[in-house]
C-alpha cells in the first residue's frame, strides 16, 4: 500500500530523445498525478477515467512534438456509450480536457479489464494542429480498435507517414483514484535501417503494460530503456507536465459577448444571472446583470 502511495506522489514528467544513430526518435510520460486531477475535476467512473486518461497522455506526448506557441487537440468521436473525448496540450507540457460521458457506469471486456474500447467504439479520430500565426491544420483516420493508442499507430502511418509504435495506459485503484498513468510514443526517422526496425519490434513484444510498469515505479526514462533496449541514446528534452485549464474570467465574458445581448438579458429575466461552466475544469462562473452591462459585444461579433 505504501508502494502505491509513493508511485501516485511522484512527479509527472515528460522525456522526449534521440536514439545515437539518428534513426529513433522516442517520447515517454508520466501522468498519474495530472490525470488523477482532471479524475477529481469531472468525477469521473473507472472506465471514463481510463479513456480520458489516455488521451491526455497522448496528447502530452504529441504536444511535445509541435512548435512553442502552438497547441494540438484530439478529438475522439466513438458511437460507444462514452461519446466525445476532447483534450487539447501544447509545447510547454500543460493539457486538458473532457468525455461527454464521465459517469459511465462499469463496462468490462472478456479479460475482465476496463473495457475502453467497448466504450468509445466505432468513429474517428481526429487531430488538430493550431499553428501560431497561421490557419488550423485538421487530419482524421477511422477508429481501427478505440484503444487510443492502437489508434494514434494507425494516424501517424496514415496522416504523417511515420511508422510509430504508441503504447498508453491508466490503472485505476479500488478507491477509483489513479493508481498509475503514462505512455510513450515511438517513431522510427528516415533512413531506419532494416536491423535497427527488427531490434525495436522484438523489444515491443516484450512491453505489456505502461501503467504497470509505472506503477512498478518506473520512470520514463527505464520505461524507453527497456523500448530501446541496445540502443543508445540522448534526452533531448525533460520537463513537467500539469494538467492546467487556461479559462478565466476574461475569457468566458469575451465568449459571452458571442451571444446575442437579447439571449442573455432573458436568462438573467429568468434565472437571475447567466451560469457558464467550463467543460474543460468544471469551473462554474457567474455573470449578473450588472457584469453583462460591461461587456463589449462589439468584440464578440
Amino acid at each position: 500500500m505504501l508502494k502505491g502511495k509513493m508511485v501516485k506522489n511522484m512527479q509527472d514528467y515528460l522525456i522526449r530523445v534521440l536514439t545515437t544513430n539518428k534513426e529513433i526518435r522516442a517520447l515517454a510520460v508520466r501522468s498519474t498525478r495530472l490525470v488523477e486531477k482532471a479524475r477529481q475535476a469531472h468525477n469521473t467512473t473507472p472506465v471514463a477515467t481510463a479513456a480520458l486518461g489516455r488521451a491526455l497522455s497522448a496528447s502530452l506526448l504529441m504536444g511535445s512534438m509541435i512548435k512553442g506557441g502552438e497547441e494540438i487537440g484530439l478529438i475522439i468521436e466513438g458511437d460507444g456509450p462514452l461519446g466525445r473525448i476532447i483534450t487539447e496540450a501544447n509545447q510547454e507540457g500543460t493539457v486538458r480536457g473532457y468525455v461527454n460521458n464521465p459517469q459511465l457506469p462499469l463496462l468490462l471486456n472478456q479479460e475482465g479489464k476496463l473495457d475502453v474500447a467497448g466504450a468509445i467504439g466505432r468513429g474517428q479520430l481526429r487531430v488538430i494542429k493550431k499553428k501560431l500565426l497561421r490557419e488550423s491544420y485538421e487530419s482524421s483516420v477511422p477508429l481501427i480498435s478505440g484503444e487510443i493508442g492502437d489508434d494514434l499507430t494507425y494516424y501517424y502511418a496514415q496522416s504523417e507517414q511515420t511508422p510509430s509504435a504508441v503504447g498508453l495506459g491508466v490503472l485505476v485503484d479500488r478507491d477509483h483514484s489513479v493508481k498509475a498513468a503514462g505512455g510513450f510514443i515511438i517513431q522510427l526517422l528516415p533512413g531506419a535501417r532494416e536491423e535497427t526496425i527488427e531490434i525495436l519490434e522484438e523489444n515491443l513484444k516484450d512491453i505489456n503494460s505502461v501503467s504497470q510498469l509505472i506503477e512498478a515505479g518506473k520512470k520514463p526514462e527505464e520505461i524507453l530503456d527497456l523500448v530501446l533496449a541496445s540502443f543508445d541514446y540522448r534526452i533531448m528534452e525533460r520537463k513537467e507536465v500539469e494538467y492546467i485549464c487556461k479559462c478565466d474570467r476574461e475569457r468566458i465574458g469575451v465568449l459571452l459577448t458571442s451571444f446575442p445581448r437579447e439571449e442573455l438579458d432573458d436568462i438573467i429575466e429568468k434565472e437571475g444571472k447567466v451560469e457558464v461552466r467550463c467543460h474543460f475544469c468544471n469551473q462554474i462562473y457567474e455573470f449578473t446583470r450588472e457584469d453583462i452591462s460591461k461587456l463589449d459585444f462589439g468584440k464578440g461579433g
